[in-house]
């Protein structure tokens, strides 16, 4: 930049004691530091380190009513949001539990089976709606028969049912399925979503818009109403607790707390890569190499001056 002010000629009488080969070391070593000091913001990782970790918990399977009238709104949102809120944050403070799900109306089908991959356990439960199944009706029955046979029975673990629903089952014949997962030592928790009076079934278009109520053959609204009879009775027949939903509650919550209390079983070992961070390779070498740019003075010693004399001579 002073070249620009003044002619090289005039640099050695304005600054007399101006060294040009030390500006240059200072300068090139604060180059290499900043090239060093991005190498070591990139994070470098070398090598692998493998740890074989235990797997241990319980397994637990949701069954999730999901019926045109789980869309009843005496449960803000609506019976069917509330419970899908309850089931992500359940699924968020979850540690080595499995977690599958099956979601049922006049059939039930396995949204996704037992696993400890919960990103993709919160993924596929935002894709439930009422639409996810065809036949209408609840078969709560064949809901807790497919979870039986979708438990991994070779493996002996504690196992535990969820089911969440308004409790109008319309296929009955439960308690046969009930003695089958006592028998197995399944637990079966019931919470119930709805209002014992009933409510009725708001029909929407396709943006959202309400555009009346379900209604029967008759042309009568229907209401819906929450059967606590029948859910008090599964839970009791599979030991196991009953929940009344409401708005302000996170009965899943409770439920779970239920459940921690239950021995954890190792189901099995994952093996997980690690690599080792080697940043402070690049960033050691940084920090002192601007520890000791800043000790040099810009100012000519006499070796320089007597080497840059020796230069102007042979010049």
């Amino acid at each position: 930049m002073l070249i620009n002010f003044a002619g090289e000629k005039l640099h050695k009488v304005l600054f007399p004691l101006r060294s040009r080969l030390k500006n240059l070391i200072k300068f090139s070593l604060t180059l290499i530091s900043i090239v060093l000091v991005v190498l070591a913001l990139a994070n470098p990782q070398i090598g692998t380190k493998i740890e074989e970790v235990k797997q241990v918990g319980i397994d637990v399977f949701i069954l999730l009513d999901v019926s045109l009238s789980m869309k009843a709104e005496d449960i803000k949102p609506s019976r069917l949001d509330k419970a899908k809120h309850e089931i992500s944050k359940l699924v968020q403070r979850l540690q080595g539990d499995r977690i599958g799900l099956i979601v049922f109306s006049g059939e039930a089908y396995v949204q996704f089976p037992l696993t400890t991959d919960y990103s993709a356990a919160n993924l596929f439960l935002s894709a439930v709606d009422v639409t996810s199944v065809p036949q209408p009706g609840t078969a709560i029955g064949a809901a807790i028969n497919l979870a039986l046979t979708s438990f991994k029975g070779e493996e002996e673990t504690k196992k535990a049912i969820i089911i969440i629903t308004d409790g109008e089952d319309h296929e009955g014949e439960l308690e046969s399925v009930i003695n089958d997962a006592v028998e197995k030592g399944i637990a079966i928790y019931a919470i119930g979503l709805g209002s014992p009076s009933g409510v009725p079934i708001p029909i929407r278009n396709a943006a959202g818009v309400q555009t009346g109520y379900k209604k029967d053959n008759m042309g009568n609204t229907v209401l819906t109403k929450l059967d606590e009879a029948t859910l008090e009775t599964i839970a009791d027949l599979g030991n196991g607790r009953y929940y009344r939903g409401s708005n302000t509650e996170d009965e899943l919550d409770a439920v779970y707390n239920d459940l921690s209390t239950i021995e954890k079983t190792e189901f099995g070992a994952t093996k997980i890569s690690d690599y080792e961070d080697r940043y402070y390779y690049f960033l050691i070498p940084a920090v002192l190499i601007l520890f000791v740019e800043f000790f040099i003075s810009s100012k000519k010693s006499k070796i320089i001056m007597k080497f840059e004399n020796s230069l102007e001579k042979k010049v």
